[in-house]
């Protein structure tokens, strides 16, 4: 190692350490009319899983730590701060119309937490009388509703509701399994029109999409689309990821973010430094795209508008 490039890392671990935003040298791939306009840029990177980034509309964006049971803020300034501790390793979050945080609890519950963090109400944490095995990523809609995943990661074993699946509780509290044919279905996210049901099983390169004929009712799924894999033969499938105002669907996987129009074409992959876990767009313009990626947060200017949940 060159003594140039010894001193470029040391100087880039110094500005990391005093919070200093960092650039990724690389070039990102521009997709037209997308983005990104620009270089990746490093948030912060001294975690130790991160997941569920989550925009306000105050230009405020959460993160959760899932081992070290933490939910972070990162302010419009790029100020990073602990918002919450003791998060039930807290996965998916996203940001309701009251501005309470809601959190897919792995410990068991989706929970929703007062906008100074302090406060915690349930909003549901059993389906038949069980406890769920790990909630892991959720979506708001229009009518009050959280659709959510309930994978195997990090739940107990035997799986306490027996099988992985998909749910919805609606506003009043009345949960519904919408599925339990997929592997390990992880992320989950809307159109912004509310009609289709996106689901990124981790277990399957193919994703998934499925007609929202009411709040909760959903009618036959069908693959949206199929992830590149990094080899050939793989069939690696995705975690989380984001929606932007076109209805194009971002879904994290091995290679990175990969972009898909409302018909399912791929578009193109947004890459990061480290394997991307979960995505949201947020700032006050809606036009970062908020990454978390193993131990850091990313972000990226976008050309386009992302869409933020629920839309009211």
């Amino acid at each position: 190692m060159s003594r140039s490039h010894l001193f470029r890392v040391a100087a880039a671990s110094v500005l990391l350490a005093v919070g200093v935003t960092v650039a990724d040298d690389r070039k990102p791939v521009t997709i037209p009319g997308l983005g990104p306009t620009g270089p990746v840029q490093k948030v912060d990177g001294t975690y130790a899983f991160t997941e569920g980034p989550a925009a306000d509309a105050g230009g405020n964006v959460y993160f959760s730590d899932i081992p070290k049971e933490r939910i972070h803020k990162i302010d419009p300034a790029g100020k990073v701060t602990a918002f919450r501790e003791k998060s039930n390793h807290a996965n998916g979050l996203m940001v309701n119309a009251k501005g309470e945080i809601v959190a897919c609890e792995m410990d068991g519950a989706v929970a929703a937490y007062s906008p100074d963090g302090k406060d915690r109400r349930v909003i549901t944490d059993k389906y038949e009388g069980k406890r769920y095995n790990a909630p892991n990523d959720l979506v708001l809609d229009r009518a009050g509703g959280v659709y959510f995943t309930d994978p195997a990661f990090r739940a107990p074993t035997p799986l306490p509701q027996g099988k992985t699946a998909v749910y919805y509780v609606d506003a009043g509290g009345k949960v519904t399994r919408l599925i339990d044919d997929l592997p390990n279905p992880n992320g989950v996210r809307l159109s912004p029109d509310e009609k289709t049901l996106y689901v990124f099983p981790s277990g399957q390169k193919k994703m998934m999409a499925y007609p929202v004929e009411s709040p909760g009712k959903l009618g036959a799924g069908k693959v949206f689309c199929e992830l590149d894999q990094p080899k050939p033969d793989g069939n690696g499938g995705g975690d989380g990821g984001a929606v932007d105002e076109k209805g194009n669907v971002y879904i994290t996987s091995a290679l990175g973010l990969q972009v898909f129009d409302p018909s399912g074409k791929k578009l193109g992959t947004i890459k990061f430094p480290e394997q991307p876990a979960n995505a949201t767009f947020g700032g006050k313009d809606l036009k970062t795209l908020y990454v978390t990626a193993r131990t850091s947060v990313y972000t990226c200017p976008m050309e386009v508008v992302g869409h933020r949940y629920p839309a009211k």
